[in-house]
């Protein structure tokens, strides 16, 4: 592939200051019927036209992507030929656009695409966590005195789609991560493209692994998860429909392994996707933010692509907002039924437990996410 001399994408965008409005309350958390606290947040849900279709709070609150625009980033590396020229699998893609818990599924998929294209596991600049996010692995480790290497670090996969793109492009690959590295430049082209703006309009800034973080009004990011559950739903004249169709194996790897997207044990992701498969894809973000998309037949024959956009003012309290909020907005949307509804308890009521096991409290979703037409109508 021939070196390419990318435009200057700038960090420097700033979103404009916007006047603040409280969110409606989503969450309360509870301890034998005494609320002990709150968590405010906004919902929507659009079509691929945009267009709400039920929403809560405000739908222009400007959120920043962090991990849930990687569905989206590593379209610059299949647009580029990636996908034929390293024989990208499932299980690869899929663990490139995760948040994962540092399992060993996690590592072994990495490591294993490494040794095949020749990429060497030091070159990752997402630093170490302390620990992996999955429980189980972070303890086996710290018993064997292992210390935690980058490839366990959650964004490894999103780090390895940056190596790949430079590799194929003849870039350094130390410098990956800089803003101005031609994979990082391309990266943020590919995001604005899918988001319909300019790439100098991009409102930027550094997330927690190094790299850019984007953030959008919460209703263009549910419009982004919407085209990611039908790429080919767009209709020719949409000026994203061209790179669009790049997201089609991107949605396809997150449906078929959805245990590589997050992990096995107590990521809602993973467990939205395995409690009603093939119906829809999930991505958090930091920060409380929820991502749904909704894919084309989810509340039956006929109905159409949609997606689902959350996002916790406080930033979620330990994780228990974001999953009571995102089940109990699916189970209105009419996404969730009964069974699923039972597999999804843990996260649609979150425990807190005391030293013997016993439930103390409880984060318990309270609201009405009517459909628009209802509150405008």
């Amino acid at each position: 592939m021939a070196t390419r001399t990318p435009s200057r994408t700038s960090r420097a965008a700033v979103a404009r200051p916007a006047k603040w409005t409280v969110p409606p309350v989503l969450v309360r958390q509870e301890r034998n019927g005494v609320i002990e606290s709150v968590h405010r947040g906004d919902i929507v849900e659009v079509d691929q036209a945009g267009r709400a279709m039920h929403a809560l709070g405000d739908p222009e609150r400007l959120v920043n992507l962090r991990s849930a625009v990687k569905p989206f980033g590593i379209v610059a590396l299949l647009r580029a030929g990636g996908l034929r020229e390293f024989d990208l699998t499932p299980d690869e893609i899929a663990v490139m656009v995760s948040s994962h818990s540092g399992e060993d599924l996690h590592v072994r998929t990495i490591l294993a695409m490494y040794r095949r294209i020749g990429i060497a596991q030091g070159l990752l600049a997402c630093a170490t966590d302390p620990t992996p996010l999955d429980v189980l692995t972070a303890a086996r480790l710290a018993r064997d005195g292992e210390r935690p290497s980058q490839l366990r670090h959650m964004c490894s996969g999103q780090h390895s789609a940056f190596l790949l793109l430079a590799k194929l492009g003849g870039w350094p690959l130390e410098t990956y991560w800089q803003d101005e590295h031609p994979a990082n430049v391309a990266y943020a082209e590919t995001v604005a493209e899918l988001f319909g703006v300019r790439p100098s309009g991009l409102v930027t800034s550094i997330d927690a692994c190094g790299v850019a973080t984007f953030a959008f009004p919460l209703r263009e990011i549910a419009r982004a998860y919407a085209m990611l559950a039908d790429p080919d739903g767009l209709p020719a004249d949409d000026r994203r429909a061209t790179v669009a169709k790049h997201l089609v194996p991107v949605r396809n790897a997150m449906l078929a392994r959805p245990e590589l997207v997050a992990g096995t044990r107590d990521r809602l992701d993973t467990s939205l996707m395995k409690a009603v498969p093939g119906r829809l894809v999930a991505k958090g973000g930091a920060e409380a933010l929820s991502c749904v998309s909704i894919l084309p037949g989810a509340r039956g024959a006929g109905s159409k692509a949609s997606g689902l956009a959350l996002k916790i003012e406080d930033g979620g309290g330990y994780d228990r907002a974001s999953w009571a909020a995102t089940v109990e907005a699916l189970r209105q949307a009419g996404i969730l039924e009964d069974q699923a509804m039972r597999m999804l308890a843990r996260f649609h009521r979150p425990p807190s437990l005391d030293p013997h096991g016993r439930i103390a409290a409880e984060a318990v979703p309270g609201f009405e996410l009517a459909p628009v037409g209802e509150l405008t109508g």
